[in-house]
């Protein structure tokens, strides 16, 4: 099982989100910390992985070293990916 750290833009996106979208993101993360590889797709060009949750995307870190997912970022699908 890896852990779930969580960046304060991440924090602060989960709890902007309403109460049904963000039980999804938290259930399908839960999921994916017990085997990352099989819920995470890795970015093109990228150091990021993400991962799908209906119409939300979730943005992390895979930290192999301390079997840690690092979510940096959780947003809609058509603006996730701007800088």
């Amino acid at each position: 099982m890896w852990k779930l750290l969580f960046s304060a833009r991440a924090l602060k996106d989960l709890d902007g989100l309403q109460k049904p979208d963000a039980q999804r993101i938290m259930k399908k993360l839960e999921q994916a910390s017990i085997d990352p590889a099989r819920y995470f797709q890795k970015l093109v060009g990228e150091q990021e992985w993400r991962l799908r949750a209906g119409d939300y995307r979730v943005l992390a870190l895979l930290l192999y070293d301390q079997k840690a997912l690092f979510i940096s970022k959780i947003g809609h699908r058509k603006n996730i990916y701007e800088k």
